[in-house]
């Protein structure tokens, strides 16, 4: 092997830029602090439900009530409703005992306004139902089951040690209605009311959390399989070297042997030239892994870096007919280029000539862009699209005949490392690749 041969094995790093910063599981959006902000929205509720209960008591139907003590309670509620939304806007998480600390505050408050106004007996007693409904759907068993009983321990008491309403619970009311039966019929009504809006709150954040879990395993999936191939792109490197190195010896010799074939030599030439391409590729492999390695992204305006990736594109593919559209005031933006945002973009270039081959054409279309807060690369071919079926993004899918359906999963590994998105389209003439990124991440500021 030659002294200045490169030495692969370091490729490794290559492919392992998307497996950083990748999260094991979600963040939590159901639990603790779900139920928690669904508490202070119901609790808001409460409060004007049971004001404007007390005063159609108090003056619309001249019962005689302690007016007072029930308007501290509401009161109350109400101040620590304050505390709740300042609560909700700390930074630190809500914990399941927290979440109990507030359901026992409610559970206090509304046992209070019901020892008042006839305890057990009165219709609203059903409603310290509604906080144990609420936690079955967010807390865990041995949170349920303190929660249920602590409305137990509130039922008995109330059912014992009450003041007793100035007038019978059945005495009849106006339409021949006793005031039990009426008050049954209103608080059926906010229980239905409260529980079906409420529960659908908390199933519709599970269902978020559910999808969330799906695309982080599909993405844990996909980046497994990149580090997959990184490891055997980096073993195989090492091992081409070797071979590479021979050729490269053995070439120029073959070569001086057969000076006066001249079909030959032609040959030869083309070869050795191939192996020097082989050779500077491995080259850059190791070179992408150091920078990737040493995090230190380069400091370019957007139409350097452009041009930089168009004039390697163009080495790749000189039968690319390939347009350019990029306005000035987005070219002078200064970037801090991360090492994998360029093969990312080209990537889609390759990609996108393939399609449009297929179609008999070669013309491609790189549009640069700014959007607000966001730099978008957006790559158009004139090829047959995506297909109605898989995910173009998909990591070993593919639309081409011998791809290897990698391209896609690489550059939207790349956006997602960078806070970006990917986003692939039908057009009316191809398809349109656009990765977004945010200026914030990569923008020299």
């Amino acid at each position: 092997m030659e002294p200045d041969a490169p030495r692969v094995a370091g490729s490794l790093h290559v492919m392992q830029a998307p497996m950083i910063d990748m999260p094991h599981r979600p963040a939590q959006r159901i639990g603790p602090f779900a139920l928690t902000r669904t508490l202070a929205w119901l609790r808001l509720c409460a409060i004007a439900g049971q004001s404007v209960a007390v005063l159609v008591c108090a003056w619309w139907m001249q019962l005689q009530i302690p007016l007072l003590p029930l308007l501290v309670g509401i009161g109350l509620l109400a101040v620590f409703s304050v505390f709740t939304a300042w609560r909700l806007r700390q930074p630190w998480p809500v914990r399941e005992w927290e979440t109990i600390g507030h359901i026992t505050a409610d559970t206090l408050v509304l046992g209070y306004l019901l020892y008042f106004t006839g305890g057990a007996s009165n219709p609203f007693i059903t409603l310290l139902l509604v906080p144990i409904a609420l936690s079955a759907a967010a807390l865990s068993v041995r949170a349920i089951l303190a929660v249920a009983a602590l409305a137990g321990v509130a039922y008995v008491i109330l059912l014992y040690w009450h003041v007793p309403l100035p007038m019978p619970m059945h005495g009849e009311l106006r339409g021949g209605f006793s005031l039990h039966v009426a008050g049954m019929a209103v608080n059926f009504v906010i229980s239905a009311l409260l529980l079906g809006f409420f529960i659908n709150r908390l199933a519709h954040a599970l269902r978020v959390q559910q999808l969330e879990v799906q695309r982080v395993r599909e993405r844990a999936l996909r980046d497994e399989g990149i580090l997959a191939i990184a490891t055997q792109a980096a073993g195989a490197a090492h091992e081409l070297n070797t071979p590479l190195s021979t050729m490269r010896t053995l070439l120029p010799e073959l070569r001086r042997e057969h000076v006066g074939d001249t079909s030959l030599a032609e040959d030869l030439a083309l070869l050795e030239g191939q192996v020097d391409r082989c050779r500077t590729i491995l080259r850059e492999m190791v070179a992408f892994g150091k920078a990737q390695l040493s995090q230190e992204p380069e400091r370019l305006s957007v139409a350097e870096f452009i041009h930089g990736c168009l004039e390697r594109f163009q080495l790749l593919r000189p039968e690319a007919e390939l347009t350019l559209e990029l306005d000035g005031a987005t070219a002078k933006t200064v970037l801090r280029t991360p090492p994998g945002l360029r093969h990312a973009l080209l990537n889609l270039l390759n990609n996108a000539v393939e399609a449009s081959t297929s179609r008999h054409s070669q013309a491609v279309v790189l549009q640069v862009s700014r959007d607000g807060g966001w730099l978008q690369l957006s790559v158009r071919d004139h090829g047959p699209g995506f297909g109605a079926t898989g995910d173009p993004t998909l990591l070993g899918y593919s639309q081409k005949q011998g791809g290897l359906g990698i391209g896609l999963a690489l550059a939207e590994a790349t956006a997602e490392r960078l806070n970006g998105e990917m986003i692939a389209r039908n057009t009316d003439h191809g398809a349109e690749v656009r990765l977004r990124l945010p200026l914030a991440v990569i923008a020299e500021k």
